[in-house]
């Protein structure tokens, strides 16, 4: 049994990276950007975007972030979250969640494109990372640690943050985040595009 709910959640995890990569090669197209552009400005190589708009990788989250920066959206447009909320209450079932590979959750709890703000939920496992390299992309963030312990590089400056503390920096600089605790690290994030 627990063998056929594994099946099931690969599959479904397939299905939404085809979806995603379908997403982007559409943006990016719409956009007139040829994959070596998006290469030289996402600082991902050819053919991981190539795999990742055929739906046979899967990105980090910051790689994740960073295409869809670059494209002018947001992450949760890349999984098909744009439509304006009915309704000032975003209920959990209906936020948008990512599960990398590495262990890393992101949950959009709300985007509004209009303002160019987003606001997260980034879950890190023990022992992982928001991608091997530090990324950046244009706008601000905002963030604060609700449990747990978190590393933060900013322009190769690391800040160890503890529950409650919160930082901010323009997202152009380089940044990447990592959990080295025994414990799942939870944090809030708004990204405000500039």
């Amino acid at each position: 049994m627990a063998e056929i709910a594994t099946d099931a959640a690969e599959d479904g995890a397939a299905e939404t990276m085809r979806r995603v990569g379908a997403q982007v090669r559409r943006l990016r197209t719409k956009r007139g950007m040829t994959l070596q552009q998006m290469s030289a400005e996402t600082g991902s190589s050819v053919s991981m975007l190539s795999m990742l708009e055929r739906g046979v990788a899967t990105p980090s989250i910051g790689t994740l972030v960073t295409v869809a920066s670059v494209l002018g959206t947001h992450m949760a447009e890349l999984f098909g979250e744009q439509q304006e909320p009915r309704s000032p209450l975003r209920p959990r079932s209906e936020q948008v969640e990512v599960n990398s590979g590495e262990g890393v959750v992101r949950r959009a709890v709300h985007t509004d494109a209009r303002r160019g703000l987003e606001m997260v939920v980034n879950e890190y496992a023990p022992g992982t990372s928001s991608g091997r390299d530090p990324s950046h992309h244009p706008g601000t963030e905002f963030g604060v640690l609700i449990s747990g312990s978190l590393v933060v590089e900013v322009d190769g400056v690391e800040y160890a943050l503890k529950p409650g503390d919160g930082m901010t920096y323009s997202s152009q600089i380089p940044h990447r985040f990592e959990n080295r605790s025994r414990s799942v690290a939870r944090a809030v994030w708004v990204n405000l595009d500039e």
